[in-house]
């Protein structure tokens, strides 16, 4: 009676897929992906995002001479 066999989690995702559908289940499961490839993606480190990251705000002026003097 300590654990669940093989038949007894069968019989939960049964219940799961009739409750919630199959369209859902495999949206949470892009959803919960997206989230960890994320979190992995931060944990890399800060370096690179912060260097896209100011290419964005400050983008060169076309035209500019950047050798003024």
């Amino acid at each position: 009676m300590g654990s669940f066999s093989i038949w007894h989690w069968l019989v939960v995702l049964l219940i799961v897929v009739l409750v919630f559908g199959t369209k859902k289940l495999g949206n949470i499961g892009k959803d919960l992906g997206s989230a960890v490839r994320g979190f992995k993606e931060g944990m890399k480190g800060e370096e690179t995002p912060k260097h896209s990251a100011e290419k964005e705000v400050n983008p060169p002026i076309e035209g500019a001479n950047r050798d003024r003097r």
